[in-house]
Order: structure tokens, then sequence, then C-alpha cells
């Protein structure tokens, strides 16, 4: 089977075009650093089937982070049959770099000028015949999002599988650096290498450390790069140079654009959102209307209706089980255990959907990239990277994909502190927990406690940020360039697909982990028999008992609360399942609430929120920092050090609190 590879810049619409040719649902975002990994499908086209491959969004195909390595490893070593470039018919010259780095390592191109529709709108005319000669690969005007030029594309793509790749143009670097080239390729000749011996030599004299390590064992490579002295810096910009020399040769005969660059709706929305005083409080605004809408809608308008499901499942299944004299352990575990603990979960899924149906709307729009834009000032002064606030708002969904966005910062230094601070980021898994405890007590000032939670765990981010980068990660960050795409009507298929895609995970995880969760502790609830199930005898309750002090100076130290917050560190909506089936016989939501306002206060309610939010993660992001990291020691790390902030910040409420008279 034939792979083609997708290659383009972050934000050139290569995902877009991947669900396009395979059907998939893979997460489109109107901002850079969506993709950080591959992802793969099947295109199905005139009776055969092709790999496809999309890769990471990257600018160069330099080693400078992890989202580059992958994708110029899987270009070099994946033999991909054909690359389609994907670029952005706007900024053509900036998407070419990638462009002349591609035919630098002989890979067979043809390239997607995307986004056709938008270079119309601000008058950009260009040649593609003119274009497609001076590259010497084909190139195909598309509109991914609108399914434009897609079998065309194909069609060129296919074809140039079998295609001889001799007359594509060469670069010409000058006569000395042309000739180094061909001197350090006369080295290489006989070796076994991973990368094409003529890409090794341009890179090599570009002082890339990663192809230097390849080569380093090499005879006589070292020493000649040794004895080019200064002249080495003076080769690295000159390539550089040339490629762009080479681009704006191509640029020039094959491009028109206005002599005055069109004012775009753009341009004035940005005048607004992305002002040096006004950006910020615009980003807290939105971000508090978002929440606030988040209540009315997915609680006051849809909220009862799955609630009045979940009961009337429970008043079914109970009645059920007793015509058909099912013995009462079973109808205990159905009831009590399943119903009781992951009924207690679903019910919020209204909410969660509200929630992710508007974040979706920010993001498809393009608004996201103006807040990490905005924010950049404000991460600078802290020592953080700019970038690192992409990952914080990919963690509002899910702390895993958060985590992995850190691959796209350069250096290791800002990465770690990116990874390190990404799970005081309120993941969505947490938002049960919030629900139940603002219904009970908060109720009046719902969206606005939630936003408040929200911005604790940012503050509590910066903070640990600018902690780490004094200490555990001194140095300098590296520099923050980000494109903002322009804005966009949100595509509701996008919203809604990436809506759906999040509360399916959701309800994945309910029917899986927190089943898994819930019967664990179920079990312990009823033994040792001839205790009363759920009572403080039992089990659950002996080691809840034990646990219960560490949480007496944050106010909540009972056993209920105690094994649901450990609960918690397998899974965050188990905290939830376990509060509804600990408290046994509360199987839906509003009696959860009710008795939440028996055993809790308005204070120790605060402080367990704050708790939730700010300790241990779950064990799926415990495990990606390992992956991440590949050290056991900084897995240890992000399970201990949360927990240990979440508990200080906890107690503080609680006892200032108590001072204060709440």
């Amino acid at each position: 089977m034939n792979t083609i590879a997708l290659v383009g810049n972050p934000n050139c619409g290569k995902t877009t075009l991947f669900n396009v040719l395979t059907g998939a649902n893979q997460h489109v975002g109107n901002w850079p650093g969506v993709t950080v990994d591959k992802k793969e499908g099947k295109l199905k086209f005139n009776g055969s089937i092709y790999n496809v491959v999309d890769l990471p969004g990257t600018y160069s195909l330099g080693a400078f982070s992890e989202d580059e390595m992958v994708a110029r490893d899987f270009i070099v070593k994946g033999n991909p049959d054909v690359v389609i470039n994907v670029v952005d018919a706007t900024n053509i010259e900036r998407n070419l770099y990638l462009t002349t780095q591609l035919l630098e390592m002989g890979a067979k191109v043809v390239i997607a000028l995307n986004m056709m529709d938008e270079a119309k709108m601000k008058k950009i005319e260009i040649n593609l015949d003119n274009l497609s000669k001076h590259l010497g690969v084909p190139v195909v005007a598309t509109v991914a999002a609108k399914r434009k030029g897609i079998s065309e594309l194909v069609e060129k793509a296919i074809a140039t599988i079998g295609e001889d790749y001799s007359k594509v143009n060469k670069i010409s670097y000058g006569e000395d650096i042309d000739k180094e080239i061909d001197w350090l390729k006369g080295l290489l000749e006989g070796s076994t290498l991973e990368y094409p011996s003529n890409w090794i030599a341009i890179k090599a004299l570009e002082g890339d450390e990663d192809i230097l390590r390849h080569i380093e064992d090499k005879p006589n490579i070292k020493e000649r790069l040794i004895s080019l002295g200064d002249k080495a810096i003076d080769y690295e910009l000159e390539i550089v140079d040339r490629r762009y020399d080479f681009i704006n040769s191509i640029v020039n005969k094959s491009v028109r654009k206005p002599d005055e660059s069109v004012v775009t709706i753009t341009d004035k929305i940005d005048r607004v959102v992305t002002d040096k005083f006004l950006g910020i409080p615009i980003f807290g605004l939105i971000m508090y209307v978002v929440f606030q809408l988040t209540f009315v809608i997915g609680q006051d308008l849809l909220g009862g209706y799955v609630e009045g499901w979940m009961e009337s499942l429970g008043n079914i299944v109970s009645n059920l089980l007793v015509n058909v004299n099912a013995p009462e352990w079973l109808i205990s575990f159905i009831i009590d255990g399943v119903i009781g603990g992951v009924g207690a979960v679903v019910v919020f899924v209204p909410l969660i959907m509200t929630l992710y149906f508007f974040l979706g709307i920010l993001e498809d729009t393009g608004y996201m990239a103006r807040a990490a834009y905005v924010m950049d000032s404000l991460m600078r002064a802290l020592g953080l990277h700019g970038k690192t606030f992409i990952s914080m708002i990919v963690g509002f969904g899910c702390n895993v994909p958060g985590i992995m966005a850190t691959r796209t910062l350069d250096n290791k230094k800002d990465r770690m502190i990116a990874l390190l601070i990404n799970p005081f980021m309120s993941c969505g898994a947490r938002i049960p927990i919030y629900l139940v405890f603002i219904a009970a007590f908060f109720e009046n000032n719902g969206g606005l406690m939630l936003f408040a939670l929200y911005a604790l765990g940012i503050i509590v981010a910066l903070i640990m940020g600018k902690i780490f980068s004094k200490t555990l990660f001194k140095g300098e960050s590296s520099h923050f360039i980000m494109e903002l795409p322009p804005y966009r009507l949100p595509s509701m298929r996008s919203v809604g697909r990436d809506m759906w895609d999040k509360v399916w995970e959701f309800l994945k995880r309910a029917g899986t982990v927190i089943f898994a969760v819930v019967t664990l502790l179920w079990v312990l609830s009823i033994f040792p028999l001839g205790v009363e199930p759920y009572s403080q005898e039992s089990l659950l309750g002996r080691i809840g008992t034990i646990i219960a002090p560490i949480f007496a100076p944050a106010g909540y130290g009972t056993w209920q609360a105690s094994v649901s917050m450990f609960a918690g560190i397998a899974a965050k909506e188990a905290v939830v399942a376990v509060l509804g089936m600990v408290y046994a016989g509360v199987s839906e939501g509003t009696e959860l609430v009710s008795a939440i306002q028996s055993v809790f206060t308005p204070l120790t309610a605060l402080s367990f929120m704050v708790m939730t939010l700010l300790y241990t993660p779950c064990a799926a992001t415990i495990a990606t920092v390992k992956q991440e990291t590949k050290s056991f020691k900084w897995a240890a790390f992000m399970a201990i050090y949360p927990f240990i902030i979440g508990w200080i910040m906890s107690v503080l409420v609680y006892q200032i609190g108590s001072l204060l008279g709440f």
C-alpha cells in the first residue's frame, strides 16, 4: 500500500485536508499547534487504498522541537511514496521555506495551495503554472474546508508516485557552499546513512546538532567541519539567504499582490482584542460570559432532562430486579454502585457539552490564538514561554493532550515548565465535582464560581512556572513566534464533532475507568460480611478513616470525602461517582446535592473544590508525563508536588475562612 504524507506549516489546513481525504474526525483548530503527533488514515480512490499520514505542523525541518523531529523523521525514515505539502496561499513566501527543505531532502512533493478563497479575498493572484514550473513539482489549488480541488490533488499525488523525480529544480547555495556539499557527499559515499547524503551535507553545514551526532564517527567529516572555522557561521546564514532568494525569485514570477494591503475584518477586530491594555480584560470577560452561559443553558435549560432520565432508569432497573427476585447484593451493586456512582457523573453531560460547545466556538473562530498572544507579555514577565499558554488552554479539555502540546516548545527548559504546570488547568473531568458543590452551595453564582476556579488554576500554574524558572529550570526562554490566523465563521460541523469527541471520551471513561473504580470501591464497601454496607465499619470506611486525618485541617476530614478524593487519582470523574455511592441510596443529582449539603458547609465545599482543582492529576496524566519525559522521577514528582500544593491551598482557604467567620 502506497503512503501519502501530509506536511505543512501550522494552521495551513493540513488536518482539515486529512479529514477530507480519510473521512476521519481528527480535531481541527483555527490556531497553531493542534497536531503534535502523526495521525494515520486510509484513502480510497479509484478502487485503490492509500495510507495517509498527517504530520505535525512545522515551519522547518530542523531539530528544534519534537514535532519538527516527528515530521522530518517520517519523511526521511518512513519512506512515504509522495508528500503533499499543504501551503497557505495567503502567506506563500513563508510556507515555501518548508517546501525548499522538502526538495533538499529529495522527497516527491505535490503542493496543495490551500485557502485559495482567502487569497482571493485579499486580492492575491497566483499563477499556478509558473509556480509549478519554477519549483519543478505539481501545484494544485485547493480549499480543503470546502472540499474544492481534492480530486485533482489526489490524482496528481498518485501520478507523482511513479514519476522520475530527477527533474526537480535544485537550489544553488553559491559556488563555495556547493563545493563543500559535494565534498562532504563524497566523504559520505559508501556509508550506511539514515538520511540522504545531499541533505546531510547541507544540514551539517548549517550546524544541525542532531545530524552532526549522526555523522560524528565518519572519517574526516568532523575534521573538515572544524577546519571551516568562522566560515561555518557564514555558511549557515548563507544557506538560509539562498533559500529565501530562491523563494523570492519564484514568488516574483508567480504571485501578484495589491500595492496596498487589504484591511480585513480580522485586522479591525485584532486592533481591539489584541490591544496591550484591553487584550487580557477582554479575554477574562469572554471566559466569564462562557461560564455564565454554560450554567444558563447546560443546567437551567437542559440539566433536568438527563437527571430525569437517570431517575427513571434507576426506578425501572430497580423494579425489574425486584420482579425477577434478583439477590439483594446484585440490586445493591446495580442501584447503589453502578447507577448511584456512574449515574452521578453522567447527569452532568449537558453542562459539559455546553461548555465545550462555547470553547469550540472560540477556538474555531481563531480567538484562542489571540488569547495566547495577549497573554505572552504576562508569561514572559514570569519567565515563561508564550507557547506555554497554548498548552494550558489545550489542558482545559484534558491534561493529557495539554501535556503533549508542550512538544511545540523548542527548548527543554520551556517544555518541562509547561509540562509540570499543565495539570493545574482545570480539565473537563473536574467539572462534575465543581457542579455538585456549586449546585449545593453557590447556585446563584455558579458561573462566577466556575470562572474563579479556572482563574485560580491559571494563577497557581503561573506562580509555579515562575518558581520553576528560578529554581529547577534556570535560563532564558526562546523567542515566541506565533501566526495569528484570520477570523473565520465557526464550522458547526467542526465544533459539534469536537464537542462530541470530548463528551464521548467522558462517557467512555464513565463506562470503563469510573465503572472499574466504583466496582472496586463497592466491593470494599460491603465487606467484611456482617457489617452495615457503606458504613465506617466496612473496609472502605476503615481505609477512609485512616486517610481522613490528612484532610481534617482542610475542613472535610470525613472518611467519605477522603476515599472520594483518592479515587480521583484514578480518574477525576470518580470523585463524584464515589460520593454518589458512599452516600448509599443517593442515585440522582438532586439527592446527591442534598446529601452534600448535609455534610459540607459553603466553606468546606470551597476548600474541597480547591483541593480537587490542584491536587494530584489522574493516572493517565501521570503516565503521559512518564512517557513524555521518559523519567519515573518526573512522573513521581508530578504525582506528589500538586498534592502538596493543593493541600496547602485547601487548608489556607478553610483556616483563613474560619478565622474570618465564614
